[in-house]
C-alpha cells in the first residue's frame, strides 16, 4: 500500500499519473492473488476439521482487518485528500471504487433476492439502476467535475449564488443519504451476525467500527483505496456460487448462459406445484387462519377475552397434570404472547391477517417468475386495473431509481477524484463495466438458486432439510421460517416464509458448497455494505463540515480544524444510523429506494437545469428542491405503512394513480423541474459572470467574456 502516498517528484502530472497507476496495478494484482490463496487456505483447513465459527471469525477480522490497515496508511488531515482523495485517482480504479461505493447491500444482497421473490417485475431494479449510469455519463458527471466542486452541496452554492440553495442542497443530502446508510448498517448487522453468530445489534457496532476507521482517519483517499479492495472481493465471492449452481445444474460454467433454459424448467415446475393438492391443502390453512382472524377483528374485546382465557386454562390443566416442563414453557409463551389489550390485539390480528392473506395464494404468495406483470390485460375490469397498476408501476420505479442513481450525492463525489475531465467520464464507463458484472448475474443467480428450492427442496422430509434453513431461522426468523403446517412431514413450497435479504448469503448452501464459500459471500456482502456506507458517511460529515460550517459559518476555519470538524461529526452520524438500524426500521431495498426517490426529487432537476440552463436561479432552484422533496416525503409518509407509524397517520391509504410509496419521486421529479423553470422565469436572472461559466463548461471552447 506504499504506493497510495507516491510523490512525482517534480516529474509531469502525466508521467506521475503513470507511475502512479503503475504502482497501483502492482499492489491490486498482488491483493487479489493473496486473497484467493487465504480462501484455498481457509478451504483445506475446513477439510482438516476447523470448525465453521472459526472460518467466519476469520473472515469477519481479517477483512474488516484489511479495510482498517487501509484507512490507516491512507491517513491524512490535508482538505483536498480528504475531500477529493488528492484528484489523482485514475479512471479504471476510480470506476472499480465507484462500483463498490454503488454496490451495496441493495445490490449485493437484496437484488437477486428481489429478483427470486418478484420474477420479472423485480428487473426495474437493474433496468433502473444501469440507466441512471447513463444519464450520469450523459449529462453529469463531466460537467460537474469542470466545475471543480468538492460536494454537491457545494456546486449547488456556487452555481446559484448563496447558501440558501446549498442549504437546502445540505437538508436534502443528509436526508438521502442517512436513509441510505441505514440500510447498509443493517446489512452489516446481517451478514456480521451470519459471520460471527453474535447478536444482530452487536454485530452493527462491530462492523461499524471497520467502516469509521477507513472514512475516520483518511477521507476520501482511505475510502477509495478501501473500495477497491472491497470490490475485488465481493465480485469473486458473488460469481463463485453462481457459476458452481450453473455447473451443478446443467455442466456449464457460464451461469447468464443457460439462464432461458432452467427460467423453462422453473415455469414449468411451478405449473406441477400451483395444481399440486399438497400445495393446496396449505393455501386452505392459510385461508382458514385469515377467516379466523377476520372473525375475531369484528368482535375484538370478545375475542381477546376468549384467547386469554383459553390460554390461562390450558396452562393450569398442563400444571394440574404435571406436564413435561417443555410442554408448560410453551403454554406459559403462548400466554405471555396474547395480546395486552384490544389496540395490541387489532394491531397484531390485523398484521397477521395480512400475513396469512399473502399466503393463500400460490407459489407460497410469489408470482410466476416469468409472468411479466401482474393481472391480465384481457381479463375482467379488476384484473385490467391490476395488470395497468403493475405496469404502471414498473415504469414509474425504473424511472425513480434511473434520475435517483444520477443524482445521488455520494455517487456524484466520485468523478471529483479524477485527475480531469477526460477521465471522469472514462470512469463513468469502467463504473459501467464493473456494475455491469454483477448486475448480468443476478437474475441468473435468483433463477438458479429457485430451481434448486422447487425441484431439490421441496418434497423432502422435515427430518431431512439441510442445516442451512435451521441456521437461518436462528439469525432472523422474520427473514426465514419453515413450519410443517399440513402436519403431512413433507415440505411444500408454501410452507417456507422466506425474505430477500438471505437469497445470496445462502446461495452456497442451497448448492452444497464448503462453508469457507459461504464465510466469502458474508464477506463479499460486508464489503458491499461497508464501501457504500464509507462513501454516504462521509457525504453526510462533509456536508455538515465543509458546505454548512466552512462555507456558511467559518469561512476562515484553517484545513486542519474543518478536517477534524469532519471525523467528529462522521462519527456522530455513523452512531445515529447505527441506533435506527438496530431497530430493523424497514426491509433493505425500500429504504434504499427511498433514498433514490428523495435524491431524484431534491437534486436531478437543481442540476440538470443548473448545468443546461443558464436562466435558472436561486430563488427558482431552493423552491424547486424544496417543492420536489416535500412533495416526495408527504406521499411516503401518507401511503408506506412504516412511515404512517412513526408519524401517527391514521387515515385510510390512498394511492395516487395506484403508484406505490417506493417510487413517491414520480411526483417530486416533475413538480421540482415545473416549479425551478417557473419561478426563475418570473424572478431575476442569474449574475451575468455565472451566465457565462454555464456556457463555458458546456462549450470550454468558448471565450469567457467579462463579468
Amino acid at each position: 500500500m506504499a504506493g497510495f502516498n507516491m510523490d512525482s517528484g517534480g516529474a509531469s502530472a502525466a508521467v506521475a499519473n503513470r507511475a502512479f497507476k503503475k504502482q497501483l496495478n502492482k499492489v491490486y494484482a498482488w491483493y487479489t492473488g493473496g486473497f484467493m490463496a487465504f480462501v484455498l487456505v481457509l478451504a483445506v483447513l475446513e477439510q482438516m476439521g476447523l470448525p465453521r465459527e472459526w472460518i467466519g471469525f476469520i473472515f469477519l477480522i481479517a477483512t474488516v482487518g484489511l479495510y482498517a490497515g487501509i484507512g490507516i496508511m491512507s491517513r491524512t488531515t490535508d482538505a483536498a485528500e480528504y475531500y477529493v482523495a488528492g484528484r489523482r485517482v485514475p479512471a479504471i480504479y476510480n470506476g472499480m471504487a465507484t462500483g463498490a461505493d454503488w454496490m451495496s447491500a441493495a445490490s449485493f444482497i437484496a437484488m437477486a433476492g428481489g429478483l427470486y421473490l418478484g420474477g420479472f417485475n423485480a428487473l426495474a431494479f437493474i433496468l433502473g439502476w444501469t440507466g441512471g449510469y447513463c444519464l450520469v455519463a450523459l449529462f453529469l458527471a463531466p460537467y460537474l467535475r469542470k466545475f471543480g466542486q468538492f460536494t454537491i452541496p457545494d456546486f449547488l452554492g456556487a452555481r446559484y449564488e448563496g447558501n440558501l440553495p446549498r442549504f437546502i442542497g445540505i437538508c436534502g443530502a443528509i436526508l438521502c443519504s442517512f436513509t441510505y446508510v441505514v440500510a447498509q448498517i443493517y446489512g452489516v448487522g446481517l451478514i456480521t451476525s451470519r459471520l460471527s453468530g453474535l447478536a444482530f445489534e452487536v454485530g452493527i457496532f462491530v462492523g461499524l467500527g471497520g467502516i469509521l476507521v477507513c472514512s475516520f482517519l483518511g477521507g476520501m483517499r482511505a475510502v477509495t483505496w478501501t473500495q477497491v479492495a472491497q470490490y475485488i472481493i465481493l465480485i469473486i465471492a458473488y460469481m463463485i456460487p453462481v457459476v458452481w449452481l450453473s455447473v451443478k445444474q446443467t455442466n456449464v460454467p457460464i451461469p447468464q448462459a443457460v439462464y432461458g433454459m432452467q427460467l423453462q424448467k422453473i415455469t414449468e415446475r411451478e405449473a406441477q406445484l400451483i395444481a399440486d393438492p399438497k400445495e393446496q391443502e396449505v393455501i386452505a390453512v392459510f385461508k382458514a387462519e385469515s377467516t379466523a382472524l377476520t372473525a375475531k377483528l369484528a368482535d375484538i374485546p370478545t375475542a381477546l377475552a376468549a384467547d386469554r382465557a383459553a390460554a390461562e386454562q390450558k396452562l393450569e390443566e398442563l400444571k394440574a397434570a404435571t406436564a413435561p416442563v417443555a410442554d408448560i414453557q410453551a403454554a406459559e409463551k403462548a400466554l405471555a404472547a396474547v395480546p395486552k389489550n384490544e389496540a395490541d390485539a387489532k394491531t397484531a390480528w390485523t398484521k397477521g391477517k395480512a400475513a396469512a392473506d399473502a399466503r393463500t395464494k400460490p407459489l407460497g404468495g410469489m408470482p410466476r417468475h416469468a409472468q411479466v406483470f401482474a393481472g391480465d390485460p384481457n381479463g375482467d375490469a379488476a384484473a385490467q386495473k391490476t395488470f395497468n397498476e403493475s405496469r404502471r408501476n414498473f415504469l414509474a420505479l425504473v424511472f425513480c431509481l434511473m434520475v435517483g442513481t444520477a443524482a445521488l450525492p455520494h455517487i456524484l463525489m466520485r468523478y471529483y477524484t479524477t485527475p480531469s475531465v477526460k477521465e471522469a467520464r472514462e470512469s463513468v464507463t469502467w463504473s459501467l463495466f464493473f456494475i455491469f458484472l454483477l448486475y448480468f448475474t443476478a437474475p441468473a443467480l435468483a433463477v438458479l438458486v429457485k430451481y434448486e428450492v422447487l425441484n431439490v427442496l421441496v418434497g423432502t422430509p422435515f427430518t431431512q432439510l439441510p442445516e442451512w434453513i435451521a441456521q437461518w431461522n436462528k439469525v432472523d426468523p422474520t427473514l426465514l421460517s419453515v413450519v410443517d403446517v399440513n402436519k403431512d412431514g413433507i415440505f411444500q413450497l408454501g410452507e417456507m416464509k422466506i425474505g430477500s435479504d438471505i437469497i445470496v448469503l445462502a446461495t452456497p448452501a442451497i448448492g452444497g458448497l464448503p462453508y469457507v464459500v459461504s464465510g466469502m459471500v458474508a464477506a463479499g456482502g460486508l464489503a458491499a455494505a461497508l464501501s457504500t456506507a464509507d462513501g454516504l458517511l462521509l457525504t453526510i460529515a462533509n456536508a455538515l463540515s465543509h458546505d454548512l460550517y466552512y462555507k456558511m459559518i467559518d469561512p476562515n476555519a484553517p484545513t486542519a480544524r474543518r478536517v477534524t470538524i469532519s471525523k467528529a461529526l462522521l462519527l456522530v452520524v455513523a452512531l445515529a444510523a447505527a441506533g435506527v438500524a438496530a431497530q430493523k426500521p424497514a426491509d433493505i431495498l425500500f429504504l434504499v429506494s427511498a433514498a433514490f426517490s428523495f435524491a431524484a426529487a431534491t437534486f436531478f432537476p437543481a442540476l440538470v437545469l443548473g448545468i443546461f440552463w443558464k436562466r435558472a436561479n436561486k430563488w427558482g432552484a431552493s423552491l424547486g428542491m424544496m417543492a420536489g422533496l416535500g412533495i416526495t416525503f408527504y406521499y411516503m409518509v401518507q401511503t408506506h405503512p412504516w412511515l404512517r407509524g412513526i408519524f401517527g397517520v391514521t387515515s385510510p391509504v390512498e394511492l395516487w394513480w395506484g403508484i406505490l410509496p417506493i417510487s413517491a419521486g414520480l411526483f417530486g421529479v416533475p413538480l421540482g423541474f415545473a416549479t425551478i423553470i417557473i419561478v426563475s422565469l418570473l424572478t431575476g436572472a442569474p449574475r451575468q459572470d455565472t451566465q457565462e461559466l454555464v456556457e463555458h463548461v458546456r462549450y470550454p471552447n468558448l471565450k469567457m467574456g467579462k463579468a
